[in-house]
């Protein structure tokens, strides 16, 4: 009983002793409550009762921003969420520096999230993101660094805007490609009437050539309908007439 009773102490002492950690796992080790070292990855001895490890995964962590009221420079108030993502660089800092990295990763991602926003426009949100995201992802790794946290990327997801602003934002797309279209048809209108001018300086310096075109207009009209059509004799053309027949 007692040899049954030693084994069975022992089991739990080399449980307790021993650990085993992935290739992207870190265990910050505390020997008496003091910090002692990071010890990882593979196969880990801590002396029982007097070493405890935390294990930190350094593996990109996604988080999920919720919608955040937002009031907008141009006093619009819109919902936006983001996603983050984030990832242990110092797994000591991490441990140390805050209680909760992952909570307060996510108040800090949240917080930045509104005051940010609120310095641009409705437009701005909406046609600027790229460039939001490259702010909001700067300066959330900023406050995040003495934790031992990279924040390497944060992506705007959704900007949910009121009712009575989608109207808005419909008609003045609408207003827009009128206005484009008018521009498209005032400026065809004048390349016309410049290649119409340029075609009638040179048909004035050659009266045959206006003959010609004359005739050829006619041709075309009677080709199209089988009707008799009156038309004035040109004056040019009488006086060609009449010198061929002195």
């Amino acid at each position: 009983m007692g040899y049954l009773i030693l084994v069975i102490i022992i089991i739990i002492l080399l449980s307790t002793a021993i650990r085993i950690l992935a290739e992207y796992e870190r265990g910050v080790v505390f020997r008496l409550g003091r910090f002692h070292k990071v010890k990882g990855p593979g196969l880990i001895l801590l002396i029982p009762f007097i070493d405890r490890m935390v294990k930190v995964s350094l593996r990109i962590v996604t988080l999920d921003v919720p919608p955040q009221d937002v009031i907008t420079r141009d006093n619009i108030s819109v919902k936006v969420n983001a996603v983050a993502y984030f990832k242990v660089f110092d797994p000591k800092k991490a441990i140390i520096e805050v209680e909760n990295y992952l909570y307060a990763t996510s108040q800090i991602s949240q917080t930045t999230l509104r005051s940010v926003l609120g310095e641009y426009e409705l437009d701005d949100l909406l046609t600027k993101r790229d460039m939001i995201n490259q702010r909001l992802q700067k300066i959330i790794d900023q406050q995040t660094d003495p934790w031992g946290i990279k924040v390497v990327m944060v992506e705007i997801k959704h900007v949910d805007i009121p009712e009575e602003m989608k109207r808005a934002i419909a008609r003045q797309a609408e207003a827009e490609r009128e206005r484009r279209a008018k521009i498209i048809h005032a400026d065809g209108e004048l390349q016309a009437a410049a290649k119409l001018k340029e075609a009638a300086e040179i048909l004035s310096q050659t009266p045959a050539a206006l003959q010609l075109r004359y005739l050829g207009t006619l041709t075309e009209i009677a080709a199209e309908k089988n009707s008799t059509i009156i038309f004035p004799l040109p004056i040019e053309l009488l006086s060609l007439i009449s010198k061929a027949r002195g």
